[in-house]
């Protein structure tokens, strides 16, 4: 008998429509599965045998034939081991689902027949939503995540008996309800605070522009400055989710299996600090099964590299791409898959490969040459791509010692998420543009108009600082962030004047 189950497979941060066809005939005693299954799909035989004789079903003798549709696809993990054994069960006329085309199916199983989390359940169910389909059975453990998705009904089953009852009409489940407004209501506290760092108050000023508008920030300062202190409170003033970029997030950590169980999305932003010993793949995706890497997994959020020069030539080349289009492409044999990359870059490195400052005092431990060759481990191109170069010199003892009052940083965020909603009602026809720093040229003519003044004076900064054309984009695109924060409805000198100061490090460090 030929029994089918309408099930899904993750491809990138997408899901695909799977169909699992069953055929249980007489003959040999001998399970296959065909359709481009990898290994863990193989291995299922086992798994799905052993849970189908534990659940109280009787494992037909004979030969049965698995088939997974498209064939010409490759099938990765261990999503379709709850589809399969319905199938088996179904096919063995043990059985008779009723309304079976309304749902897709996906789960892995025990051998005991209980039903574990799979990744990219959030994937899966708006793509059966874009399939009209009126339910999505999975593990019980993803059921929150899944039910983010309005018009799907998401049914939860912790065992493979439960999903058979509830398909066959013997046993009814209530469907999961989730309301994602709520959750993202429900701000958490700050936990490393702004009001903690005692001077550089110049700094937490590039860094709430660099925020408000969405800029990429790179900090230069001697060792104990406060560069990682000050970049781990980054977080603390980032605007909060909106739905879209929720989903978005939550889509990229789910399939990475990044989701506790239980949890429906994620609610911050996320921060992601990877180590500079981490390889091209680890920061961009990839390995034989396309994944996602620290760029993607720092979608919508921060991506702080410490100890910029550290890292590999190669690891900070492949960054020039994400920056600049806000996706990555990793191509395999197998295919091309597409990770979104929209983050904010905050890099930090010290002057020199020793200590001290920009004066005699880091000359004292390295030789000019070397000087050179550690920043030239950072190459133009990229440093065209970060809007803010902000000097973090070392901290004076009197200002450790003495006490102070500074800015906490619920003060500071309430300044960005003003700066952000005129960002957001400036942008409202433009859905690929969210923030100032992903505005094109076309965006900085309309958006950026400059007086006769401003003119001069940015003509001027091009020529003494010889900056790039990007560079020059930069430029309008912080003068309009910092604009934005004044509440001011178009750019002017002053604006502009911070702007540029924020690249003088161009030429004093690279120049």
């Amino acid at each position: 008998m030929l029994a089918k189950i309408h099930s899904a497979a993750v491809w990138g941060v997408d899901a695909y429509a799977v169909e699992v066809e069953v055929n249980a005939t007489y003959g040999k005693a001998v399970v296959v599965v065909v359709g481009l299954p990898d290994t863990a799909v193989k291995e299922s035989r086992d798994r799905v045998r052993t849970a189908v004789n534990n659940s109280g079903y009787k494992f037909p003798y004979g030969r049965v034939t698995i088939n997974l549709a498209p064939a010409d696809v490759k099938k990765e993990g261990p999503s379709f081991d709850l589809p399969m054994a319905l199938g088996i069960i179904a096919a063995s006329d043990q059985l008779k689902p009723i309304h079976l085309e309304d749902y897709w199916v996906v789960g892995e199983l025990a051998l005991t027949g209980e039903v574990r989390a799979v990744k990219g359940a959030l994937s899966i169910a708006l793509s059966a939503r874009k399939h009209k389909k009126r339910g999505l059975i999975l593990p019980a453990a993803n059921a929150s995540e899944a039910a983010v998705v309005a018009g799907l009904e998401v049914y939860p089953v912790r065992h493979l008996r439960d999903a058979a009852d509830f398909l066959s009409g013997a046993a009814g489940i209530l469907p999961v309800r989730v309301d994602p407004a709520e959750i993202l209501d429900g701000f958490d506290a700050i936990e490393h605070d702004f009001a903690d760092v005692k001077g550089q108050e110049h700094v937490k000023r590039a860094i709430e522009v660099a925020v408000a508008g969405g800029h990429n920030v790179l900090m230069i300062g001697p060792p104990g400055s406060g560069k990682s202190m000050l970049a781990k409170r980054i977080p603390g003033i980032c605007p909060p989710f909106t739905l879209d970029e929720a989903l978005e997030t939550t889509k990229v950590h789910s399939v990475a299996g990044l989701l506790t169980p239980e949890q429906a999305m994620v609610t911050r932003r996320p921060f992601r600090a990877p180590h500079h010993t981490i390889s091209d793949a680890g920061l961009i995706g990839g390995t034989a099964n396309p994944s996602p890497g620290e760029v993607s997994l720092a979608h919508n959020g921060v991506l702080f590299l410490d100890e910029l020069p550290e890292f590999r030539r190669s690891a900070l080349e492949v960054l020039r791409q994400p920056l600049e289009d806000g996706t990555v492409t990793i191509s395999r044999a197998s295919g091309s898959v597409t990770f979104p990359t929209q983050f904010m870059l905050v890099a930090a490195m010290n002057p020199s490969p020793g200590s001290g400052g920009f004066g005699d005092a880091q000359r004292g431990r390295a030789t000019a040459l070397e000087i050179r060759r550690y920043l030239n481990k950072i190459s133009g191109p990229l440093l065209d791509r970060i809007d803010i170069h902000v000097e973090v010199p070392a901290v004076k003892h009197e200002t450790l010692l003495r006490p102070h009052a500074a800015e906490t940083s619920a003060d500071i965020r309430a300044r960005v998420i003003k700066a952000r909603q005129i960002q957001h009602e400036r942008f409202a026809a433009k859905r690929k543009v969210r923030c100032n720093a992903q505005m094109s040229s076309k965006d900085l003519k309309a958006f950026v108009p400059l007086d006769t003044d401003s003119e001069s004076l940015l003509r001027m900064a091009l020529s003494e600082l010889n900056l790039s054309a990007r560079a020059y984009d930069r430029i309008l695109k912080v003068a309009r962030t910092i604009a934005d924060l004044a509440g001011a409805e178009k750019v002017d000198a002053t604006h502009l004047s911070e702007a540029i100061q924020y690249r003088t490090l161009d030429r004093q460090v690279w120049g």
